[in-house]
């Protein structure tokens, strides 16, 4: 920690532990100097709540801008703690008016996004278990992947739990698997037969009893890690829908989707927006955080416009969900979609440009607390008009 007077004179510098009673000293320490604002390289966390909780102003720095200002005040390239202490101070001194204030969200946003980010994190665990699984079936029973559409759907796993090795399913006949299937509320897209022939139909392994045991047993286990994950993933995804549902601004973001199943992606944009207003100033701003803009690269006659890499991710997943969604069955958003391919623009980039104009409209919705509808959408309703002629 660096703290210093309006000149830049050292006024306290020192190593807090973080612990509890560092975090006290701390706190009471930048109350007594009358410190006026605090300037972090993260906008969450134990320290960014008990410096609010203290009173403090605290201003939220992005790590890259103060890795690009650190050869303003060391041209020399080091790097140390007790430095970027004094660059975040100097920073907090004379540019404050470039960075944000901090203004904490409402416990329902802070819940939402603690559970968006939970179910997140499930999600990538299940997908690298998922793998694990399909490569050992993929070394010596490939039909077990293929009887199901999703191997990690729980009928999937019950019925690899059932039958882990082809010997266990060397019996496994139409009457035996109807009786599975009714047993577990299969949904019967396909027959019986169909579903047995795609069982049949793979190649077979030639794994002796030793190793076929033994991959049995690593089945097994896999498929043990793997229940309880997608169970706690649809118990959360079910949380977070009537937590989104029941927030004060749920149905801004609800609003914007067609099919009931997208509230994820409907929970995740509100949690990662949050609901200060003051934090997107402007459609650009949650544009850019959202990285949906590029960024512009000058040099001479040189003009460039590079991927923006700097964002959060999150936000920008789930603009890319919206967009994505939405050129389906959106007019408007089909002709963003149609008009960016047609200049050129790869899937990924066109899907950019409707992100972009999803941002202007989401950040109208939002500053107005105004659910989107699309009679007052004065775009869409030109375009359909264009389409379709009225007749008197």
């Amino acid at each position: 920690m660096w703290v210093a007077d309006g000149d830049g004179e050292r006024l306290w510098a020192e190593t807090i532990a973080h612990t509890e009673c560092g975090l006290r000293k701390l706190c009471r320490t930048l109350v007594t100097l009358g410190v006026e604002r605090v300037a972090v390289e993260r906008p969450d966390g134990l320290l960014v709540e008990r410096l609010l909780d203290a009173g403090l102003t605290v201003l939220a720095l992005h790590p890259n801008q103060v890795h690009a200002a650190r050869p303003r005040f060391g041209p020399a390239g080091g790097k140390a703690d007790r430095f970027d202490a004094f660059v975040l101070s100097e920073l907090a001194r004379t540019d404050h008016h470039r960075f944000r204030v901090l203004v904490p969200d409402r416990d329902e946003t802070k819940a939402l996004r603690a559970l968006t980010r939970g179910r997140e994190l499930l999600v990538e665990q299940r997908v690298a278990l998922s793998n694990q699984l399909r490569a050992e079936l993929q070394r010596f029973w490939p039909g077990a992947i293929e009887i199901f559409s999703e191997l990690d759907s729980p009928i999937s796993l019950a019925f690899l739990e059932r039958y882990p090795s082809p010997l266990d399913a060397r019996s496994l006949g139409e009457r035996r698997l109807a009786q599975f299937l009714a047993r577990h509320h299969y949904c019967g897209r396909r027959g019986v037969s169909e579903l047995l022939d795609r069982l049949r139909s793979a190649p077979s392994g030639r794994a002796a009893q030793l190793e076929a045991d033994a991959r049995r047993g690593i089945v097994l286990a896999l498929v043990a890690a793997l229940k309880p994950i997608v169970e706690q993933i649809r118990l959360l995804t079910s949380e977070i829908a009537h937590a989104v549902r029941t927030h004060p601004d749920g149905e801004i973001f609800l609003s914007l989707f067609k099919d009931p199943k997208s509230v994820i992606c409907a929970a995740t944009l509100l949690a990662e927006i949050g609901d200060c207003r003051a934090r997107y100033p402007t459609p650009e701003h949650l544009a850019a955080d959202a990285g949906m803009t590029p960024v512009a690269v000058e040099s001479g006659k040189r003009k460039v416009a590079c991927f923006r890499r700097g964002c959060d991710h999150r936000l920008r997943s789930a603009f890319t969900t919206l967009a994505d969604s939405t050129r389906h069955w959106h007019p408007w958003a089909h002709r963003h979609y149609a008009d960016a391919t047609a200049r050129g623009h790869d899937h990924p980039k066109a899907i950019r440009t409707v992100g972009r104009a999803w941002s202007r409209v989401l950040w109208q919705c939002w500053q107005h607390h105004t659910p989107y509808d699309p009679s007052r959408h004065n775009a869409l309703q030109r375009q359909l008009t264009i389409t379709i002629p009225h007749t008197g």
